[in-house]
């Protein structure tokens, strides 16, 4: 192609000033709407009486008792579901075996099912009129309007984040070097924990905080298995939901302020793994 031609086609694909000026202001009034509309509602709901009835609202009982058990809840389902998601895709992408199209399948179920046929597929299953669910009650072993019911409802919906981060970057490192590693006598768990796991840390990172992002924020799922007992199994989400019900204005948005901060450090921390990521992509290309 000669460089008369290259030229037309660089301007023929080059959009002219005013329409990226259009489109980039679009994009900015979307998101002021869509994004900073809402947090700027939530913050200013929360202080409309003072900084200090805000804070008087989260030492409620009810409030604590809904941060703790948020937390709580997150601490124990993103570490398992980050062990889940390191093992499938470990296998996906390292092993070819019958029925990887439908395990790929599988892991991406929980995009596709609403969270709130989730936790009625769990009531249903272990509820107290199944027939398992009446034996887990007679046995002092009760899941369902309890605690190990939101821990599994938070594990389903949560469960395929860290292995869609993982899947994509381990298929594109290939076996090479974990079978150099093998070939030089290391172990199988040596292999993984000094070539494996340091080629995945960012993406492992990655799908770790959306994982702890989509566990914090939760409701549909949790709000079915949990059976909204006040100060026993109401997280973040759901006590926002009741305090909103009952016209606790004040107490709503101060908790719901608290849970839009927690997104916020996930969001920035997501942003500084993001340019950590890219800054030792540069690094490696350049050498």
């Amino acid at each position: 192609m000669s460089g008369a031609s290259l030229i037309h086609a660089e301007h023929a694909a080059t959009e002219p000033r005013l329409a990226r000026r259009v489109l980039i202001g679009i994009v900015i009034v979307l998101i002021s709407i869509l994004l900073f509309a809402p947090l700027i509602a939530v913050f200013t709901e929360a202080m409309r009486q003072g900084v200090g009835a805000a804070l008087e609202a989260l030492t409620l009982p009810e409030a604590r008792s809904a941060i703790q058990l948020t937390l709580i809840v997150a601490a124990i389902a993103v570490p398992l579901n980050a062990v889940f998601g390191i093992a499938a895709a470990w296998a996906i992408a390292k092993f070819d075996f019958r029925g990887k199209a439908f395990l790929i399948t599988l892991i991406d179920l929980p995009f596709s099912v609403s969270p709130v046929v989730a936790g009625l597929s769990l009531v249903l299953l272990a509820g107290a009129n199944s027939e398992f669910g009446a034996w887990l009650v007679a046995n002092d072993m009760k899941i369902i309007f309890a605690f190990p019911g939101i821990v599994l409802a938070t594990m389903f919906v949560t469960f395929p984040f860290v292995a869609r981060e993982l899947i994509p970057v381990m298929i594109e490192q290939g076996r090479a070097e974990e079978e150099a590693a093998l070939t030089l006598g290391a172990s199988g768990w040596r292999a993984f924990f000094t070539v494996t796991l340091p080629n995945i840390r960012w993406a492992l990172l990655y799908g770790v905080l959306l994982c702890n992002a989509r566990a914090m924020g939760e409701f549909g799922a949790v709000a079915v298995v949990s059976g909204k007992i006040r100060g026993e199994t109401t997280t973040m989400p759901i006590m926002i939901e009741m305090l909103y019900n009952e016209y606790l204005s004040v107490a709503a948005f101060s908790l719901a302020a608290v849970l839009a901060l927690l997104a916020l450090v996930t969001l920035a921390l997501k942003s500084a793994l993001e340019w950590r990521h890219a800054d030792v992509l540069a690094a490696t290309r350049r050498h």
